[in-house]
């Protein structure tokens, strides 16, 4: 018969602890220190994992504040399903105006669409497509995306922009960002079933019982039974370095955010 699916944070310690041999064996590791390996684990799955973020866009109404301050602030930042994310990478930011709602009849677009688009079922748009692109190159060419820095633990994304009145941004535009953000657990319950994160974090859990066990090496328990820390902390350290050299293989996500 199938276990059911760890969806919960104690359900996932009980496994890591199970895993080690709990209750059978006493694992000599303090809940706090189990509760801290556990947050470790999480934290590395999601700097890593290409589940452990998620991709989304962020929309902001520019505020006073903002100008004031010359950032967004990006810690009140929400995801499509309006749950507030950590973010973890900004990749780049869409234009303040949509250019194709401000299009007139003099606009180079408008005529291409009214002489050659006029009827969609006939017409090709193989010509279209090529001078739109075209005129994108031209825009890059000249303007240029708009240069942005984020800087996580601030969570603050600066804009290389004018601010204020009369300049470039005023109070109300908005600004859509593309972001990656951190998946909380606590949201989505299904990350604590994650069979990387599962093996992770046990393994942290271990390395620490090693490390609490390695003061009391040789030491001879009644029985006859001795002591060993060092090697349950060697088998963890063996065990943790092929996890994340497999997260490095097989799991690794997106690095855009270090490459802008």
């Amino acid at each position: 018969m199938a276990s059911a699916p760890i969806l919960n944070r104690q359900d996932f310690t009980n496994y890591c602890l199970r895993r080690l041999g709990a209750p059978v064996i006493d694992i000599n590791v303090d809940e706090d220190q189990v509760s801290d390996r556990i947050d470790d684990a999480i934290q590395y799955w999601q700097d890593y994992h290409f589940d452990g973020a998620q991709k989304f866009y962020w929309i902001h109404y520019v505020t006073g504040t903002d100008i004031a301050n010359q950032y967004l602030d990006a810690s009140q930042a929400v995801d499509q399903n309006g749950n507030n994310v950590s973010i973890l990478g900004i990749t780049r930011i869409f234009p303040l105006t949509d250019s194709q709602a401000t299009i007139n009849m003099f606009d180079l677009r408008y005529q291409l669409r009214l002489n050659e688009l006029y009827d969609f079922t006939s017409a090709s748009y193989i010509n279209y497509t090529l001078t739109q692109q075209h005129l994108r190159s031209l825009e890059l060419q000249f303007t240029g995306e708009v240069p942005i820095r984020f800087v996580r633990n601030m969570q603050r994304l600066y804009i290389d922009w004018a601010w204020g009145a009369g300049y470039e941004v005023t109070p109300g535009q908005v600004v859509v960002s593309e972001c990656y953000g951190a998946i909380d657990p606590n949201t989505y319950p299904n990350v604590w079933n994650d069979r990387w994160l599962k093996e992770y974090a046990t393994a942290l859990i271990k390395r620490t019982w090693g490390e609490n066990m390695k003061k009391f090496g040789g030491l001879q328990l009644p029985g006859g039974v001795t002591l060993n820390g060092k090697e349950t902390y060697d088998e963890a350290m063996g065990e943790i370095a092929r996890l994340e050299k497999d997260m490095i293989d097989n799991y690794g996500g997106p690095l855009e955010w270090f490459l802008n």
